[in-house]
């Protein structure tokens, strides 16, 4: 083989490369111009314009949707003020009539007294014109004429009726008499009626340590079984007036205020409520005020000496043998410290399995000793027997 040149060599190298080499474009201007840019300028602003009127007209629409919202509110709270104004208007009116009732039959009442006195004077002028004949030991004479009639009290409440299956629902188990726990409420009464005689004592209060004992329970149990007690006058008091529910036990809609009662604003025979004929032998001698509107200065107003004031005449109207007071839980506020002025006894119902010994001592001490105990009802007891008396 011919040995070629170095020169030939070294040219056919560079060739080679060469060819293998990518060939070179030529570099493209990417930079925008002035047209461009004015287009891309034009664009954006057109873009801001309508971002800008889309949120104006979202903000446009909001406020319409929050007038409208307004305005229905408004519409809303003047048709409840209409309403609440319709309401103490029928109440006003219903309470008038009941005054205006009770005022005629009291004032018939006493023409009527007035015109047997006016007979009976006739008669002794009568007696005292004709001869003197003593045939026998003169009478004695005879005691001065009452002039309240505590029936006319008691027959001037309103009544409502009593729905047994309701009572039963809401574990008034003395209503239908069907639970055979019933009989402890029956031993309550009795026993508490012979505290009551023995030591003269006519008002008890009924509350608990806590909330959810069943104390409002207790207080409606007792007051069916202590209006099939003969001769047994019975007055029940909520006065649990932070939060009120004994009509909801009862099913009564028209309760009315006892605050109101309480500060003398209105009577209590228009205020309280007995009940109506029934099938269940509840006595008609029974007397509830309910309260369905929540009291927020409730322990000021028991201090107020027009409480005692309204107390007292209860007492001297109805005459009753037992004024019960529902009381709130001891341990949540002062109510029942501000009530013991009021009363004579107390009983404390305690929840089995949920109110502890500490909480019964500490509503012990926080009473005081000044108002006996009757004692401490225990409710929500499991498995006891039927000789063993849950309080």
């Amino acid at each position: 083989m011919t040995e070629q040149p170095k020169f030939q060599r070294r040219k056919r190298r560079e060739e080679a490369s060469a060819d293998v080499q990518p060939k070179r474009t030529p570099e493209r201007n990417d930079t925008p111009t002035l047209d461009e840019i004015d287009a891309l300028i034009a664009e954006k602003e057109a873009l801001l314009r309508q971002r800008a009127e889309l949120e104006a007209l979202r903000k446009k629409e909001a406020a319409r949707d929050a007038e409208r919202v307004r305005a229905a509110e408004e519409a809303e709270e003047q048709a409840r003020k209409e309403k609440a104004a319709r309401d103490a208007e029928l109440k006003a009116q219903r309470a008038a009539e009941r005054e205006a009732r009770l005022e005629a039959e009291l004032v018939a009442k006493r023409e009527a007294e007035l015109e047997t006195q006016r007979k009976g004077d006739v008669e002794q002028t009568a007696k005292l014109t004709s001869p003197l004949v003593l045939t026998s030991q003169p009478d004695a004479a005879p005691g001065k004429t009452e002039v309240f009639d505590r029936e006319a009290a008691w027959n001037a409440i309103d009544r409502f009726p009593l729905d047994p299956q309701r009572l039963a629902d809401r574990n008034v188990i003395t209503a239908l008499r069907q639970d055979p726990s019933h009989t402890r409420f029956d031993i309550l009464r009795t026993r508490m009626l012979q505290a009551l005689s023995e030591n003269g004592w006519t008002r008890v209060a009924i509350t608990s340590p806590t909330k959810d004992c069943g104390k409002t329970f207790t207080a409606a149990n007792l007051a069916i079984s202590l209006s099939r007690q003969e001769n047994c006058r019975t007055v029940l008091l909520d006065l649990d007036m932070r939060s009120p529910s004994l009509h909801k036990i009862f099913g009564v809609t028209d309760t009315g205020a006892v605050g109101d009662m309480l500060r003398g604003q209105i009577a209590p025979e228009v205020h309280l409520q007995g009940f109506a004929p029934n099938t269940i032998s509840a006595g008609s001698h029974v007397a509830i005020g309910f309260n369905g509107i929540v009291e927020p200065y409730a322990a000021e107003l028991l201090q107020d000496p027009k409480t005692q004031a309204v107390l007292d005449d209860i007492e001297a109207k109805f005459q009753p043998s037992v004024m019960l007071f529902d009381l709130p839980p001891a341990l949540l506020n002062d109510d029942v410290i501000a009530m013991l002025p009021h009363i004579d006894a107390l009983l404390i119902v305690a929840a089995g399995g949920m109110t502890r010994a500490k909480e019964i001592k500490e509503t012990e001490r926080r009473l005081g000793d000044k108002v006996p105990l009757l004692g401490v009802v225990l409710n929500k007891a499991e498995h006891v027997e039927t000789g063993d008396y849950p309080y």
